[in-house]
């Protein structure tokens, strides 16, 4: 039985569509990424999986339940950790995670052994108020309540947003150690870096799945010649890389322009060509796709269609 089951689901609000016909399939036991910007759609589609949200048409599931006439059954067996933090700021540390155990019927001791890994790490702030901790604390206390109840399917939306580079490798690991305990994870994310990280990835961009597939097997079919550029002058390099017939897309990444050429031109002729448009310090070299390399070609190809 799949973990979430998704057919045809759509959801608009006023004139704006928020899903188009969004299809898919998680498995149980798997880490599923839904990668893409903010305004995409993440937060509607698991505000419709999480029984918060009725969608227009289509029909879902999770864990063979569906979310519109069981949704009292799916709301005692997933966890929901939403991407703005939403627990009780005046409550403390420990008296957030008691409540939400209560809720569920259960007790910090019954599963402890699912948060004990993350807990030890409050710990030693379990009397300070939710309020009062940092983001990445934040996100381990919001994890910890969202699976006090040891849930079936636990749904992440955006839980890195906003945290320190540390603390997200941290809970990435925390995620991976979920995993092996037969928990089903879907979690959203906008960064790129993250998605090599998952099972398989589903790429959403304005309400539509792009791609679904492993992160491994979408970069296998990028099948294009891909370069890095840098120069002096940034921005003038990119206007004229852009205005080269052989240059089929350029894109901004960080300290260098990525570039996908024709067969016809070579390196040499790239950097002869920008030396005549008065470049100075070019530097080409031929690179390996990223996850993001990936999403901006599908992007493009999509708006081309």
């Amino acid at each position: 039985m799949s973990a979430v089951s998704v057919k045809n689901i759509n959801k608009k609000y006023d004139r704006i569509i928020a899903l188009k016909d969004i299809s898919f399939e998680a498995n149980s036991g798997e880490i599923f990424g839904i990668i893409g910007p903010d305004g995409a759609g993440k937060t509607t589609l698991f505000r419709i999986l999480t029984t918060l949200l009725l969608a227009d048409s289509g029909k879902a599931t999770v864990d063979g339940k569906d979310v519109v006439e069981q949704y009292k059954q799916i709301r005692q067996e997933i966890g929901y950790m939403p991407g703005k933090f939403s627990l009780y700021q005046d409550l403390s540390v420990e008296e957030n995670l008691e409540f939400f155990a209560t809720i569920f019927n259960t007790s910090i001791q019954e599963n402890y052994y699912l948060i004990e890994d993350i807990y030890k790490q409050l710990e030693p702030f379990k009397k300070r108020k939710a309020g009062k901790l940092s983001g990445g604390m934040k996100q381990k206390l919001a994890l910890c309540c969202a699976l006090i109840h040891k849930p079936v399917v636990l749904f992440l939306d955006e839980p890195t947003t906003g945290v320190d580079p540390v603390s997200r490798k941290e809970f990435w690991e925390m995620l991976k150690k979920l995993k092996e305990q037969h928990i089903s994870i879907l979690v959203s994310t906008p960064y790129m870096d993250e998605a090599s990280l998952c099972d398989r990835i589903a790429f959403i961009q304005d309400g539509n799945f792009l791609k679904i597939d492993t992160p491994s097997g979408i970069i296998s079919q990028f099948g294009e010649k891909l370069w890095a550029v840098e120069a002096d002058n940034m921005y003038k390099l990119l206007l004229d890389l852009r205005n080269n017939k052989h240059i089929k897309t350029c894109f901004t990444f960080g300290e260098s322009h990525h570039i996908t050429v024709d067969n016809t031109l070579t390196m040499e002729e790239l950097k002869t060509y920008l030396s005549d448009k008065g470049h100075t310090g070019i530097q080409i070299r031929a690179i390996e796709p990223t996850i993001e390399d990936c999403f901006m070609q599908i992007t493009e190809k999509k708006q081309n269609e």
